[in-house]
């Protein structure tokens, strides 16, 4: 048995504030995020199936990625659904919101991203780690090791 991990690398903007925040960023404002997804598998091996020699077949995992998270939070404002309270977002410039239960830093989102990934991979993939980059020198990461 030959375990082979394989990335996709992702890249989106999202705007966000931290609800209750003691710093700069308790003020709406945007990163550029850089998201990076490791898978662990088995490469196929079956001459009939046409992705014979993949673990996954990238385009795959970037529909399943783009799906549960790169498309509904790219261009939105990420907020907890405590800062909602007493915000008006019901004009065009809050059009897409990501509300979440959660601080939206970038452990968090990280923490969320597992949770999303983990129930919709196919069977035989188990996710290896994410990395997350808030900027191009702070980043969160999950390992399914460390866990």
């Amino acid at each position: 048995m030959v375990k082979i991990r394989v990335t996709k690398e992702f890249n989106f903007e999202i705007a966000h504030a931290l609800w209750n925040y003691d710093g700069p960023c308790a003020n709406i404002h945007g990163h550029s995020y850089r998201m990076f997804v490791t898978v662990i598998g088995e490469p196929i091996k079956d001459d009939k199936n046409p992705k014979n020699g993949m673990v996954i077949d990238f385009g795959d995992l970037k529909k399943i990625v783009n799906k549960l998270i790169v498309h509904p939070m790219d261009h939105a404002i990420t907020l907890n659904k405590k800062a909602t309270k007493s915000l008006n977002l019901d004009n065009q410039m809050f059009k897409k919101q990501y509300i979440v239960d959660y601080q939206p830093t970038c452990e968090n989102m990280v923490i969320d991203f597992v949770g999303k990934l983990q129930k919709s991979l196919p069977k035989h993939l188990k996710l290896f780690s994410i990395k997350l980059h808030e900027t191009a020198t702070s980043y969160a990461e999950w390992y399914a090791g460390d866990n």
